[in-house]
């Protein structure tokens, strides 16, 4: 899919946001569900996969996260505690609108589970499939991007105090252990 091709954008309201807040609230703290897989091959391109493969090196297999240039990692290499990005289905759906505008937030990976710094702080390992992932130290929060997709009210929500405690725009991971992930895996804290 060709982002640039995606719906114009309805953005949705802090009163709708803050009303959603409770339903994200109670997600799974642990033995969530993998709700959906993304991989992004190119600039503005997502697809939406069954199942994935999650590697040491290059995160999610055919994501470009490993080729794109970064200004947060080493050299201008990308930085490899940011490998892979998690995001609460539940903030997804509600700050999308509609399920076709969900890969829009441009995560691979959408959990219904709690990814609050409280439940799950950096250090935390997960369970997808036969993969093991660890959440990382570095803060994932809404951009330009993020902006234009789903307007300001949504970002300055999840970029706000209660919003980063929470993990509303998501967490950043690395790949632990090498595996298979596939669409409805149980997501359970590991070790």
């Amino acid at each position: 899919m060709d982002i640039t091709a995606a719906p114009a954008p309805i953005p949705v309201t802090t009163a709708e946001l803050e009303a959603g807040l409770d339903w994200i609230r109670g997600s799974p703290a642990d033995g969530g569900k993998l709700e959906l897989i993304l991989r992004r091959p190119a600039i503005d391109q997502r697809e939406a996969l069954a199942e994935g493969v999650l590697d040491r090196e290059v995160g999610l297999i055919g994501d470009n996260w490993h080729s794109k240039p970064s200004t947060s990692g080493p050299d201008g290499r990308p930085h490899p505690d940011r490998q892979l990005t998690l995001m609460n289905a539940r903030v997804a759906a509600l700050i999308a609108r509609a399920p076709e505008r969900m890969t829009l937030a441009g995560d691979q990976l959408y959990v219904d589970l709690d990814l609050s710094i409280a439940n799950a702080p950096a250090g935390t390992r997960l369970a997808i499939g036969t993969a093991i992932i660890e959440l990382t130290e570095a803060p994932h929060l809404g951009c330009e991007k993020f902006v234009s997709r789903f307007g300001p009210e949504a970002m300055r929500f999840v970029n706000s105090v209660v919003g980063r405690s929470l993990r509303l725009r998501g967490a950043n991971a690395k790949v632990v252990t090498e595996g298979v992930v596939r669409l409805g895996d149980t997501v359970t804290k590991s070790g």
